[in-house]
């Protein structure tokens, strides 16, 4: 298991580099993307949502959720609690999603390329079991 995580970091960072020269087009970067994924699988939610399922604070999806307000990606929307805050995609925001959603498809698949379907299949696998693994020791703080 020695070198596993350097290995991990080693597809990681340079994946990361990649998705943000995509989203650099419309200002944006991996972290604004996640905000925007979210939303579009999900619709309309709370920043407290979106900070759970990323398991990120909630200061952090703030400023994202800020920004994306910003570019006119993401808006507000009436809540009957007035102390959450719901949002959703815009109509530009999309489009942003539909445009940004084909490149990243695309460095998906380049990044798959020579790898049976067996093999794509084991790594998603591996990787949700590393991340239950992550969330069983450490504990949900975000719940």
């Amino acid at each position: 298991m020695e070198g596993f995580l350097r290995s991990f970091m080693q597809v990681y960072r340079p994946l990361v580099t990649k998705l943000n020269d995509i989203l650099a087009a419309y200002q944006l970067s991996y972290s604004h993307w996640q905000v925007i994924y979210y939303l579009k699988v999900e619709g309309r939610s709370t920043l407290a949502d979106i900070s759970a399922h990323y398991r990120v604070e909630r200061p952090s999806i703030t400023r994202r959720v800020q920004r994306l307000e910003e570019l006119d990606i993401i808006e507000v929307v009436p809540s009957e609690n007035r102390r959450e805050k719901n949002i959703q995609l815009t109509e530009y925001g999309n489009e942003v999603y539909q445009k940004s959603r084909q490149a990243i498809t695309e460095l998906e698949y380049s990044l798959a390329e020579g790898l049976t379907k067996q093999e794509q299949d084991f790594v998603r696998h591996t990787l949700r079991k590393l991340q239950q693994n992550l969330i069983s020791k450490e504990g949900n703080k975000f719940e």
